[in-house]
């Protein structure tokens, strides 16, 4: 009973992870919830009995797509506030 509540609180947060990270507009914020989404893939893939793929979705998932994207971010402009409705309508036409 414990382990299905848990998997039940793991899924919600899984869940609310990725509503945040889609509907976020600030970029670092979206990475860091999509590191938080493989934080809970790997202990999902642990409890269900596959620790090379659990260690496996660690090192990539975590650990270098999140450094990858972080230094991406870090090393371009960061004007998602300036981005307004103008813009998309430019490209409408």
């Amino acid at each position: 009973m414990a382990l299905i509540l848990f998997l039940i609180i793991m899924a919600l947060i899984l869940i609310a992870a990725a509503i945040f990270a889609v509907m976020q507009k600030d970029l670092l914020f979206a990475v860091l919830a999509t590191g938080i989404i493989s934080v809970v893939l790997s202990v999902f893939f642990y409890v269900l009995q596959a620790p090379d793929v659990a260690i496996t979705e660690a090192a990539i998932g975590i650990a270098l797509t999140t450094i990858i994207f972080i230094i991406t971010i870090r090393n371009t402009s960061r004007n998602e506030d300036e981005y307004t409705e103008n813009h998309i309508n430019k490209f409408d036409k």
